[in-house]
This record gives C-alpha cells, sequence and structure tokens, in this order.
C-alpha cells in the first residue's frame, strides 16, 4: 500500500528526474488518475490521451509541487482533471470562428418571466393606485421618469422640502402595500 508520504517522496525524486520513481508513481496512481479523465471525457480512448498528457505534466511539474499540508494526490488530480476538462472543452468547440454564427437564441423575458413581470406590474400599478393622485404622479414622474425633486416640486407648486416628504412617505407606502 502506497502511502501519501510515498507518494510526497515520488514527486519530489521526479522533480530531480528519477525515473523509477516515475514508473513508481504511474503504478500507484495511474488507475485512480484514469478514473478520473474517464469520468469528465466518457470516452476511453481520449481518457487514455490525458492520463498520458498528465503524466507528461507531472514529469514536468514535479518540481514545483510544493508539500503544504494538502494531499499529494490532490495535486495529482487537480492537475489531471484540468488536463481532461480543457480536453473535453476543446472536443466541444466548434471548428468555426464562433463570431460568424449568427445569436438565433430569443432576446426578451421567457413566457414565464413576462408572467411574472405583468402580475408584479399590474400589483406596482394597485398599489400607486392607493396614493393620492399628486404623490402617484410624483413617484412615477421621479422613478419611472427621471425627473429631479426640484423639477416635481417646481410642477406641483411644493417647497423642495415637501416634495422629498412625498417621496418618502410615499414609498414607504407602496413598500407596505407590497407586502400585504
Amino acid at each position: 500500500m502506497t502511502t501519501i508520504a510515498d507518494i510526497e517522496e515520488m514527486i519530489a525524486r521526479i522533480g530531480i528526474g528519477d525515473r523509477k520513481a516515475f514508473a513508481s508513481l504511474y503504478d500507484a496512481t495511474s488507475a485512480k488518475l484514469f478514473g478520473v479523465c474517464l469520468r469528465i471525457l466518457n470516452n476511453r480512448a481520449e481518457a487514455e490521451d490525458a492520463l498520458q498528457e498528465a503524466f507528461v505534466r507531472i514529469w514536468q511539474k514535479a518540481d514545483s509541487y510544493a508539500a503544504n499540508g494538502y494531499s499529494p494526490m490532490t495535486w495529482l488530480i487537480t492537475l489531471t482533471r484540468n488536463l481532461a476538462i480543457d480536453k473535453l472543452r476543446a472536443r466541444k468547440a466548434p471548428a468555426d470562428d464562433i463570431d460568424d454564427i449568427p445569436d438565433l437564441s430569443a432576446s426578451g423575458p421567457t413566457p414565464e418571466e413576462a408572467a411574472v413581470a405583468a402580475s408584479e406590474a399590474a400589483r406596482i400599478k394597485a398599489c400607486l393606485d392607493e396614493l393620492e393622485a399628486d404623490r402617484a404622479h410624483a413617484v412615477r414622474g421621479a422613478y419611472l421618469e427621471g425627473e429631479s425633486y426640484q423639477e416635481l416640486a417646481d410642477h406641483h407648486g411644493v417647497p423642495l422640502n415637501t416634495m422629498r416628504t412625498w417621496l418618502r412617505r410615499s414609498l414607504l407606502k407602496l413598500k407596505e402595500c407590497l407586502s400585504r
């Protein structure tokens, strides 16, 4: 049975070019790493290729492995998994330039989203209708039409601070109404 310390030692020896340690590491971990590749790629031939590439990378990067409290298997599995995911992405990528393909997906909300939005709009309208007419007009002007508080105050013939109070109180009433 190969221990974590054994695997760490093999990786350290591979980092200085020890071929026997590399063969030992392959024997000790290849089945597990092949399983990772096979699970991701779901194709035996591609998994075998990925495993081979993973061991090439292990050989190349063994000197950069640092035993920092993590299991050396975590490092090996992560390296192998990332390589297999890269191969999977490459397989799924179209050969042609994707920018040349027109976007045929529907823009805008799905039917469900449209129904929810319509329902929410009806609730907001009903709550606005509960406000006094001038307060509702001020809320619509400020939050739907982008009018400034000063423009609204001038339009309604009230001081600026009064308009701010109207809007603050109206928003509180809307919040209360919408929470029912």
